[in-house]
This record gives C-alpha cells, sequence and structure tokens, in this order.
C-alpha cells in the first residue's frame, strides 16, 4: 500500500514537474515573441512630445525637492541625486585627430584640441551611504571656456559643455509620464509601488524593476575602473547619438590599482586619491559616441532601451587624461559640491533629446537654484 502511494506521488510530482516546464517555456517562448515584436523597427528620429509633459514635469520638480529636503543634513542642502562625490578632478579631454568628418560638430570640431575640464564622479543615491552599498556610479564632465551660445542662457555656466553619465546603459522608465509614478512613490517611501503601481497587472513595469536591480551594482574597485553612459539620447550635429566613457588603462603609464578595503565607508575616493594623490598615476579614458540606426529599434523617447551594439557600433571621438593631481582638500571638496551639472548646459550641436532630457532641463535646474539658494541662506 505504502509503496503503491509513493509510486503515484512520484508520477504527480512528475507530471506537475512537466506541465510547469511545458508553461514556462510557453511564457518564455510568448514573452520572446512579443519584445521581438514590440522592440522592433523602424522608429522615428524626431522627437515626440506627449501633451501631459508639462503637467507632470511640474510634480517630478516638487518631489524633488521633497526629496532634496528629506536628505539634507545639519548645514547643507545636498543634491536630490549623487549626493556623494569621490572628487572633483581635473581632466584634459583631446579631441581624434583622426575623427570623421561628419562627427566633426561642437567641441569635436577641431581634431587634435584638448578641452580643460572637471569630473566629478559620485554614487547614485540621494542620501550618502557606505561605498559598499549597491547602488549606481556617476560621472559627469564639465569642458571649460567653450565658446559659443549655449542651450541655457545662464552667465555662471555661459563656458560650459556638460556631459552627465552613470554607469547602466539602460533607464529604468520609459518616458515622463512613468518616470512621475515612479519618482513620488519613492519620494513617499512606498518604493514596492514604484513599479507596481495598481493591482492590475497590465500596469507592472517588470522588465524596468529588473534594469533598476541592475543598476544598483556593487562598487568597483576604483571609479576609474568603470564605463559610464549617458542613457539617454543627444544630437551631435546632424546625427542622433547616445555616448558613454570607457576605461583605457592601456593608455596611461602601467598602473595596479591596490585590492580596496571595502570596509571603509569612502573607499572610492580613498582609491581615487592612493592613484592622482600618492602614487601620481594619471587615468585614462576614451569618450565614444553610438548613432542611431531609425530603421532599427532605437528609440529616441526610450531610454530603456539599449541600442544595439551590433549595428550601431561606438566609436571613439576623444580621450580623456585625468592627470596626477592633488585634490583631497575642504576648499575643493565644496568647490566640488557648488558645482553644478546639467546636460543644457551645451552648444546646440549636442543638444539633448528625448523625453527624459527634456525632463532634466527643468529639474536640473529648479533643484540646483533651490539648493544653492538655502545653502546660501543657512551660510549667512
Amino acid at each position: 500500500m505504502l509503496k503503491r502511494f509513493w509510486l503515484w506521488l512520484g508520477r504527480l510530482l512528475g507530471k506537475t514537474l512537466f506541465v510547469l516546464l511545458i508553461v514556462g517555456l510557453g511564457g518564455w517562448a510568448i514573452g520572446t515573441a512579443y519584445y521581438s515584436w514590440k522592440f522592433s523597427g523602424p522608429v522615428s528620429s524626431e522627437e515626440q512630445i506627449p501633451a501631459n509633459e508639462a503637467a507632470y514635469t511640474k510634480g517630478i520638480i516638487e518631489d524633488a525637492i521633497r526629496v532634496v529636503e528629506q536628505h539634507r543634513d545639519n548645514t547643507r542642502v545636498l543634491r536630490d541625486a549623487h549626493a556623494k562625490a569621490h572628487g572633483c578632478v581635473k581632466a584634459e579631454v583631446t579631441v581624434r585627430t583622426d575623427l570623421e568628418e561628419t562627427l566633426r560638430q561642437g567641441v569635436l570640431s577641431e581634431p587634435g584640441k584638448t578641452w580643460q575640464a572637471w569630473m566629478r564622479l559620485s554614487n547614485g543615491n540621494a542620501y550618502p551611504q557606505f561605498d559598499r552599498a549597491r547602488d549606481a556610479r556617476g560621472m559627469a564632465i564639465k569642458l571649460l571656456d567653450v565658446p559659443g551660445a549655449k542651450l541655457m542662457s545662464s552667465p555662471r555656466h555661459a563656458g560650459d559643455q556638460d556631459f552627465v553619465m552613470f554607469n547602466h546603459p539602460a533607464f529604468f522608465v520609459r518616458d515622463v509620464a512613468e518616470y512621475r509614478s515612479n519618482f513620488a512613490a519613492q519620494a513617499d517611501g512606498k518604493k514596492a509601488l514604484a513599479f507596481f503601481p495598481s493591482w492590475d497587472p497590465r500596469t507592472w513595469e517588470i522588465r524596468h524593476l529588473i534594469i533598476a536591480l541592475k543598476t544598483l551594482s556593487p562598487a568597483p574597485s576604483s571609479p576609474v575602473e568603470t564605463t559610464y553612459n549617458s542613457i539617454a539620447p543627444f544630437k551631435l550635429g546632424p546625427h542622433n547619438i547616445k555616448y558613454r566613457v570607457i576605461p583605457t588603462p592601456e593608455n596611461c603609464p602601467a598602473y595596479a590599482i591596490p585590492k580596496p578595503n571595502t570596509d571603509l565607508p569612502n573607499f572610492l575616493r580613498s582609491a581615487l586619491y592612493q592613484q592622482l594623490s600618492l602614487d601620481r598615476m594619471p587615468a585614462c579614458f576614451a569618450l565614444q559616441v553610438q548613432r542611431q540606426n531609425p530603421d532599427y529599434y532605437m528609440p529616441i523617447e526610450d531610454p530603456s532601451v539599449e541600442w544595439d551594439e551590433k549595428i550601431a557600433p561606438f566609436e571613439t571621438v576623444a580621450d580623456i587624461r585625468l592627470p596626477a593631481q592633488d585634490f583631497d582638500s575642504t576648499e575643493q571638496n565644496l568647490f566640488c559640491d557648488n558645482l553644478s551639472f546639467n546636460p543644457w548646459h551645451a552648444l546646440p550641436e549636442h543638444r539633448p533629446i528625448g523625453g527624459i532630457n527634456r525632463l532634466r532641463k527643468a529639474v536640473y535646474e529648479a533643484v540646483s537654484v533651490y539648493r544653492h539658494d538655502r545653502n546660501a541662506a543657512l551660510n549667512q
């Protein structure tokens, strides 16, 4: 009797596993077919602005200022994201001499030209935390003394050309409407609702949740050891492009980054300081661009989609060098805290495009003005 029961139970479990396998394979096949259909070209090479985008942007600005106030310390109002810097360092950005003619636009128009710049390296969280915490990592570059009219007419930034990046190739929202819902939930401390805004499964953003979890990656050994991506698209003269910065240690003298002590709260700053200030060794990167091919699924209005590198490979347009330097002083850290980076501090040839970049224009400027005004008041 007992033997027959175990045989029956074994057959039942076997059939159940077989059915689950078939259902799983069927779901995988359906999902693959759906996303192959959904993410297929062609796409528009022009921006498409929803009618309600301005209203959503206004709400996001209000939420961003709430976040800034939630995370302020006793003496400073911090940024709404990337609050913790590993350092602001001087950089040299040199345009490639072999640059293709149609890519010679804006700050890349003069092959061989070297721009002086500031580079800020940071963690992504709105609240400073230990570097070992899973987080996004950011890089912002500000080219200095760039002539010409900029997209934002601010006397403080009249000579700036900014590039803003972080270390994942895709963003975790598709558009301003989803960002409004996602950010509002996070600002209210309801992180579970950020990707599951209702009981209706049609509103669930599981793919975007996966992107967000991938974005919260373990820390590198050093901020100069990872790749940083623009995520959203930009113009480069007539082209629609995304850009990224990749490490190129082969272009610098050989240097082995010491194994970090990840128990230290600021070990990424320590690694940068060890290389540039103590060991007096430079760090090297390359600035690369990826051109949109609108015959394929390379959308402008959805930065959650990576553009396929097999179809549109990245091309190196400039080399970046961080010379040996001293940067970890009280004065320079305060200077770094007061620097504002905005992709709209740009020449028209580098105009940001797409909904998330249009959102950045309003939010970055509003938060920057609020933060600097509040800090000035606190220091009086």
